[in-house]
């Protein structure tokens, strides 16, 4: 039989729990709320920690609320985490966890951290879902990771979104994934399927969408109209392929322009390296304050998107380098005044970090959307002749407990 606790949580943890201590051991206890005392089951024990699953809230915190969506709870879809916790509160817990991970990952204690900012409606947010498919139709991975949870409705879409999920009545055999895309400011739709034998097929529908196959390697093939969309973000147009990353939120993408452009201050004569560039969002739209922008990215369908979306900008003093960021940064023999580093999840790393330092660039800005990886990149930022001027936090994913940050670094011989 399961052993059962009762105990007081004090804290939430990242990656989503709250957290308490019960006879010397920390729990973490998924879908509670700090300030809660709640009846757990103990799942996961190890010597100096244990993962709980809440039976009972006996002492509910305020900032419980009920949650939008029917298909929220540890025992179904595992898109959002937060629903349970009212929407000023998110952003209380998520500043919090930001300074908890500078602080034990980063060795930085009393880091500079805003409070975490809203950037638009909590809720009808998402560009960009990804549902995987079931013997009983579409959904989402379950909380547990271990199945598919079939959903009917998603209060985190965006609405063009919501209303193409809606329309779509499809049966493909060997369908793996179907990817929604729209653009909040275009209104166009994009939908991608990838399938378990990469073979294209031929696709009917009655809706003014482009369709698109994804293939194994990342490579998309044209189904229906176009395998891309546009979208417009702090004036500019940008082309989308569907192998190509973009931010699943655009408020959130035009704040994180703001923010990066604000923290860089560029000026008329440097020249500003941009890594990860993606579809070349921070590149072209910092492109008319700097003299040149080099940018990196190693995905070649992104590149090719960021070609096109810098010539229809009519910029010329941006360059597109395919390759590698941590090679990339070994054949730059241009001044470079100050960095943007947009990394996937997993960080730039020591090496990269490091090579970044030895070009010495004034200013350096680190776009995460993980904490921890910022906080572990950061210590070695810090190693490395930088200060840490300030941290914002955006919250691009409300009502998951996902946190996008936006910090500034400054060489030391100019703090």
């Amino acid at each position: 039989m399961s052993q059962l606790v009762t105990l007081k949580l004090t804290q939430m943890a990242h990656g989503g729990p709250a957290m308490g201590r019960y006879q010397g051991k920390v729990f973490f206890v998924p879908y509670a709320l700090p300030g809660e005392t709640v009846g757990v089951e103990i799942e996961t024990s190890k010597k100096g920690w244990a993962r709980a699953r809440l039976r009972e809230v006996i002492e509910p915190s305020p900032e419980r609320t009920t949650p939008a969506c029917p298909h929220f709870g540890p025992d179904a879809c595992g898109g959002c985490q937060w629903q349970h916790i009212d929407y000023p509160a998110q952003l209380h817990y998520k500043t919090d966890v930001v300074r908890d991970q500078l602080a034990r990952l980063g060795g930085l204690n009393d880091a500079p951290v805003r409070p975490a900012r809203a950037v638009g409606d909590p809720w009808g947010y998402c560009n960009h879902v990804q549902l995987h498919s079931s013997p009983d139709g579409l959904g989402y991975v379950s909380a547990d990771g271990e199945r598919v949870e079939p959903i009917d409705t998603c209060p985190i879409m965006h609405p063009l979104i919501s209303e193409l999920y809606g329309e779509l009545d499809i049966e493909i055999e060997n369908l793996e994934r179907l990817s929604l895309r729209a653009g909040d400011n275009t209104g166009q739709q994009l939908v991608i399927f990838e399938t378990s034998d990469d073979e294209p097929f031929e696709l009917m529908v009655d809706l003014p969408i482009s369709c698109a196959l994804m293939l194994g390697d990342g490579t998309p093939v044209t189904l229906v109209g176009n395998d891309y969309l546009f979208e417009r973000v702090a004036g500019y147009q940008y082309r989308v392929s569907a192998g190509s990353f973009f931010q699943v939120n655009t408020g959130g993408a035009e704040a994180l322009v703001e923010s990066v452009a604000g923290y860089l201050a560029p000026r008329p004569h440097q020249t500003l390296l941009d890594l990860y560039c993606g579809v070349g969002l921070f590149s072209i739209a910092l492109a008319t304050q700097v003299a040149q922008v080099i940018a990196v990215e190693a995905s070649p369908v992104a590149v090719a998107d960021a070609h096109f979306n810098v010539e229809a900008a009519g910029l010329d003093n941006v360059q597109v380098i395919n390759h590698d960021v941590a090679q990339a940064l070994t054949t730059l023999d241009e001044r470079i005044h100050a960095v943007i580093a947009d990394p996937p999840r997993n960080g730039c790393g020591p090496e990269v970090v490091r090579r970044l330092a030895s070009l010495r660039p004034e200013r350096f800005v680190y776009v995460a959307c993980d904490p921890a990886t910022l906080a572990r990149d950061a210590r070695v930022i810090v190693e490395s002749g930088y200060s840490l001027v300030e941290v914002q936090p955006l919250d691009l994913f409300p009502q998951t407990y996902h946190i996008e940050c936006v910090a500034l670094f400054v060489r030391d011989a100019l703090a």
